[in-house]
């Protein structure tokens, strides 16, 4: 097998000085940080139990009525909708501003509309159910005097069990704020 990264003596090649590395996209909406294990986990269950469903499907059209196969294909393209979904959800930024996906919307702010981004410990909801803990949160004060949003938090499921993880998303999105905020 050939290792192309290697040059004829074994050396590594060097990188092209005038390509541009990914990361250096700054107009592309991207995750400052990765999923977390809990939320891979949910969405892989989810693509298994669709997996189930898209086999009943077949099944079903093979030897029921074409109406029955039909509601199974729609409650496999549903599950298939919501892991792919919950894989997307977090936090994104860009250039442009901030943005928090949820599952079932999307909030999006401008740089220019945030007054500051900021880590607080506050009461924080555990993995995004009613019962909250004692935790750290990372909140986007929006400009007009409107209460802080909360965008992350430490007990979510990117980041249970996981604080240095959220300490560097945290940290990350802070200077993306920092350096396209305008004061």
């Amino acid at each position: 097998m050939p290792l192309h990264f290697l040059t004829a003596d074994g050396e590594p090649d060097a990188a092209p000085s005038d390509a541009p590395l990914p990361y250096e996209e700054r107009e592309r909406w991207r995750r400052p940080y990765r999923p977390g294990p809990w939320r891979v986990a949910v969405a892989a269950l989810s693509l298994l139990i669709a997996s189930y469903l898209l086999m009943s499907t077949l099944i079903i059209a093979m030897a029921g009525t074409l109406a029955e196969a039909g509601v199974c294909l729609v409650a496999s393209v549903l599950v298939i909708a919501y892991a792919l979904r919950l894989l997307r959800m977090g936090v994104w930024v860009s250039s442009h501003g901030i943005r928090q996906v949820s599952l079932f919307r999307t909030a999006t702010s401008a740089w220019r509309n945030v007054t500051a981004v900021r880590t607080a410990q506050q009461p924080v909801r555990w993995l995004g159910m009613p019962r909250t803990v004692q935790g750290q949160a990372l909140l986007v004060e929006p400009r007009g005097g409107e209460s802080p949003r909360t965008v992350l938090t430490d007990h979510n499921a990117d980041f249970l069990a996981r604080p240095e993880a959220f300490d560097r998303a945290a940290d990350v999105v802070e200077a993306w704020a920092a350096e396209y905020r305008h004061p």
